[in-house]
This record gives C-alpha cells, structure tokens and sequence, in this order.
C-alpha cells in the first residue's frame, strides 16, 4: 500500500517536529513526514514529482514574499490540499489564503486537539478557518452547504466544484474499482483516496459511491453540449 506523505514547511525545528506528531496522530505512524525549512526546499520538495498528500505551510518561510510560496504550490500541485500554519490571525491574511487556494487556516497559537481536527477536515475534503480569525462561530470556511437532491443545481456546478483529482477518483469508482486499486493506479494512498471519495459525495450531495457514481452520469448527461 502507498504510504501517505505529508510535507511540512516551517523554519521552526521544533515547531515542524511537533507539526509531525500531530500528523502520525490523525494520519498514523506509517505516515511519511518530510520537512523543509526555506521555500526554495519546499519548492523543490513538490517539483521532484513523488506526491503529497497534505502540505503544512508557514507563510514566512524565508525566501518567500508575502503569498508566493502559496501560489507557486498551488500551481505546482493545484490537488494538493494546501493548510496555513501561521503565527498571524489577522483577518485579511486568513482571506487571502483562501482566496489563494488554502484549504486550511490554522493559528500557531492553536491547541493540539484543535490542529488534529483541522487535519481530519482537512482530509475529509472539508475546509477549516478558525473562528477567533473571521470572529464566526462555526470552523469550517464559509463554503455553500452541500447540494440537496430537492433543490435544482445547474450540472456544469456540480461537476465543477469537483477538483481535477477528485474527478480522477471519480471516473474510477465508474469502474467499479476499489480504494486499494484507485490509490494504485493514481499513484496516492488509500486514506487520500477515501479523503476524496468523501468530499465527492459531500459535493455531489449523495451518501454512497453507487449513487455518486450515478449522480455524476446524470449531471453529464443533463449539461448542455
């Protein structure tokens, strides 16, 4: 089985230590934490083309300016679900991230349980902001609620709220293929591929991969040519 690989980006060594156990704590011990210090390493850590599951970004790595670092991944890796870990809470910063392509926002000011339940959102395909950042009460980003099946969603939506990695995962499960053989084929582990399948079904608005799978065909077929 591929092992999931988390990359954890900060000039801090004992802060990214403490970032790793976090990790092994939600994804398990087998999970394979590589950490860089500069954005020049984190950079070159993505480009070297092995895959990562999750990134844990420090927006002050030296070298980087302002977002850079951010963007560059996010063309770089444009599926890889990309969390903020930053000692700014400032309201502006945590916008911009998500504008930006974050998936996650976390304070460094942040507990241990909070930062484990960051990851498992994360993971899952959700979002999460903290509150105390955008003074909201929930901790997830203010996305729109999952699609009901009573309520008319253009299809094109639909289809586009999936990210290109998710419709990969998608077209397999179409093939009846298990998580183990989706996970081989697309070269990632079987934790990201459940990840993806739960964020497929969330964004589709179904509670099964059998439905998904029809739901997807439907909304295909339902789009204009």
């Amino acid at each position: 089985m591929t092992q999931s690989r988390v990359l954890i980006a900060d000039d801090h060594p004992l802060f990214r230590e403490a970032l790793s156990n976090i990790v092994r704590s939600v994804m398990g011990h087998e999970v394979i934490c590589i950490q860089t210090c500069t954005a020049r390493e984190t950079l070159a850590a993505v480009e070297e083309g092995s895959g990562f599951d999750l990134i844990l970004l420090d927006l002050l790595l030296p070298g980087a300016e302002g977002f850079s670092c951010l963007m560059a991944l996010r063309d770089t890796a444009p599926s890889t679900p990309i969390i903020i870990v930053s000692s700014s809470e400032h309201e502006e910063t945590v916008r911009e991230s998500f504008g930006r392509g974050a998936m996650g926002y976390l304070p460094k000011s942040s507990s241990q349980e909070v930062m484990r339940h960051a990851l498992q959102l994360v993971m899952s395909g959700n979002s999460y902001i903290p509150s105390q950042a955008l003074g909201v009460s929930g901790e997830r980003a203010p996305d729109a609620p999952p699609p009901s099946r009573e309520k008319t969603t253009p299809p094109d939506l639909c289809i586009a709220a999936l990210t290109p990695r998710q419709r990969a995962v998608l077209e397999l499960l179409a093939k009846g293929k298990p998580n183990k053989v989706i996970a081989y084929e697309l070269g990632i582990s079987e934790i990201t591929v459940k990840a993806h399948v739960s964020a497929i079904l969330r964004k589709l608005g179904v509670s099964n991969r059998l439905q998904a799978v029809i739901a997807a065909k439907n909304l295909v077929d339902q789009s204009p040519s």
